[in-house]
């Protein structure tokens, strides 16, 4: 029953808060919440070990796939950035079976590079992918009605209200697959994977699952981003971005579901609030190198490791200890 009443006031909380802000904050809140999922779809791939730099430009994949079907095929939006997930964890699949050769640091590099190589084709082709300029114009989300409450997309309250639903929903399922068998074999990929490959676990089939799925929701991130913005470009998913993403999931801690929402979310407030107020927000790259530098020397375990001191309960003690106090 506490549980419950807790989600019932965070639900209200965030359908409230909104309102509470200006127009450039409820679009600020937007990209707040696409990063969320971002983040936490990296978190899953994290499970099984292996760190990617070519997360951010998985989820720009997702973001092209969605464009292209809308503009090109005239597919009706919810469905184009369904097919955009979908899309991004095809390219996933084949993508591990050269990445998945390699582990640890070079998987790292092999990420990378792999990454590098579908930003330069987008570059690159101006047909279909608008070369440098990318692609602009991208058909936005239609506009629809639930009861008294209409929906228009242009307006960041409504998108925010319709991204937080799609959010929400995609970290559901997130959590559930981590629960699941499949997600405590992710951490035993992780933590014994000699043991677990003596126990009939093919650990390169839950590695390209773990990566399938984790790319699918990037690319649903990106393709909530492309029809919110209406364009996308090779730029907005360079190494710059990726650095942001490692920071949110390093600086919140791996160990939890929520350790990398939470560094997405304090990081998020420190540059939008503290960094653009005294001017120096052209200095996040530097600013977030010296908090990831910091967070890795004195909070090894994140901001999620606070949390859990925080509401560590404390041992009750026994009625003869008390009555020897």
């Amino acid at each position: 029953m506490r549980n419950l009443s807790i989600l019932l006031v965070g639900l209200a909380a965030l359908i409230a808060l909104p309102h509470a802000l200006s127009f450039s904050q409820q679009e600020i809140l937007v990209f707040l919440v696409i990063n969320v999922l971002l983040v936490t779809s990296y978190r899953l791939l994290t499970l099984t070990g292996e760190w990617s730099l070519g997360h951010v430009v998985i989820m720009g994949v997702g973001a092209y796939a969605s464009a292209l079907y809308t503009k090109e095929l005239g597919i009706y939006v919810p469905v184009s950035m369904i097919l955009g997930a979908v899309t991004a964890a095809l390219l996933a699949v084949l993508l591990s079976f050269p990445l998945f050769r390699m582990k640890g640091f070079y998987f790292l590099i092999g990420s990378f590079a792999a990454g590098e190589i579908i930003r330069l084709i987008w570059k690159r082709f101006r047909e279909p992918f608008g070369g440098v300029r990318g692609i602009s114009g991208i058909d936005p989300m239609p506009d629809f009605s639930i009861g008294i409450y209409q929906f228009d997309f242009f307006e960041p309250v409504s998108y925010y209200y319709f991204a937080g639903a799609i959010v929400i929903a995609s970290l559901w399922v997130l959590w559930r697959i981590e629960k699941s068998p499949v997600g405590l074999t992710f951490h035993a990929v992780h933590w014994q994977d000699k043991l677990a490959q003596a126990s009939g676990v093919n650990l390169r089939a839950y590695r390209t699952l773990a990566f399938a799925i984790a790319s699918g929701f990037a690319g649903l991130a990106g393709a909530l981003q492309g029809h919110y913005v209406g364009t996308v470009n090779p730029n907005s998913f360079d190494i710059e971005v990726m650095v942001f993403v490692l920071t949110w999931a390093i600086v919140g801690g791996t160990q939890t579901f929520y350790g990398p929402i939470l560094g997405c979310i304090v990081l998020t407030v420190l540059n939008e609030i503290v960094l653009r107020e005294m001017g120096l927000e052209q200095a996040r790259p530097l600013i977030y190198g010296a908090i990831m530098i910091l967070s890795i020397l004195f909070l090894p375990n994140g901001l999620e490791s606070l949390v859990q001191k925080a509401t560590r309960r404390k041992p009750v003690a026994k009625p003869e200890e008390k009555a020897a106090t």
